[in-house]
């Protein structure tokens, strides 16, 4: 089998996986029948995510389904790069599953904390405040790897512009529901990555 029909079928089966693993827990999530306000966090931010994002998910699904739709913006990775890729991909996926599984019903699409949202320092909480952000993330620079292409990596680090104006309000938020709680929390965790500290403090 080409190598290139190899890379498409695993960017395929990979992203889906992961795709469709947050849109079960999104809508478990809204089986509550709770109404969450997704302009809470700002319609600048709001807009901004939503167009890249739209943006980043309609390159991702064009090269998903022709290859030669997205091949203006190839880059003429080798392919070990691109197999990097496909690693990359391989750990997120199962992160994705464990991140969400231990979110729960506290899934949400905004900023916005549920009538009955609970504080989750369980599974990769534990050590990281915003874990999904972190492996989304890495998700689709592995997707751009595998994919050889550079557009949908420009899109990705034009999409951390709104999440990183987006997480200081989500975390406001959090203070105003969970107060020292929650604080004593953010200083045993990292934002996006883990605190070296955070280790030793938990093991």
């Amino acid at each position: 089998m080409d190598i290139e029909r190899i890379f498409h079928i695993l960017a395929v089966v990979l992203l889906l996986s992961g795709y469709l693993i947050s849109i079960y827990f999104r809508r478990k999530a809204a089986q509550t029948g709770e109404e969450i306000d997704v302009k809470e966090e700002g319609s600048l931010i709001l807009n901004l995510r939503r167009i890249l994002g739209l943006m980043l998910w309609l390159s991702a699904f064009a090269y998903l389904i022709n290859p030669a739709w997205m091949a203006w913006s190839s880059l003429p990775l080798p392919n070990w790069m691109r197999w990097i890729g496909v690693g990359i991909m391989l750990v997120c996926v199962p992160l994705i599953y464990w991140i969400f599984s231990s979110l729960g019903m506290n899934v949400t699409p905004t900023v916005v904390t549920r009538q009955e949202h609970t504080m989750v320092i369980q599974g990769p909480y534990r050590w990281v405040r915003h874990p999904l952000y972190t492996v989304g993330f890495l998700l689709f620079v592995g997707l751009s790897l595998l994919a050889a292409n550079w557009f949908i990596a420009l899109v990705l680090v034009l999409g951390i512009i709104p999440l990183t104006m987006r997480t200081p309000i989500e975390e406001a938020r959090l203070l105003e529901r969970f107060g020292d709680e929650y604080r004593a929390y953010m200083q045993r965790t990292g934002r996006y990555l883990p605190k070296l500290s955070s280790f030793s403090t938990n093991s």
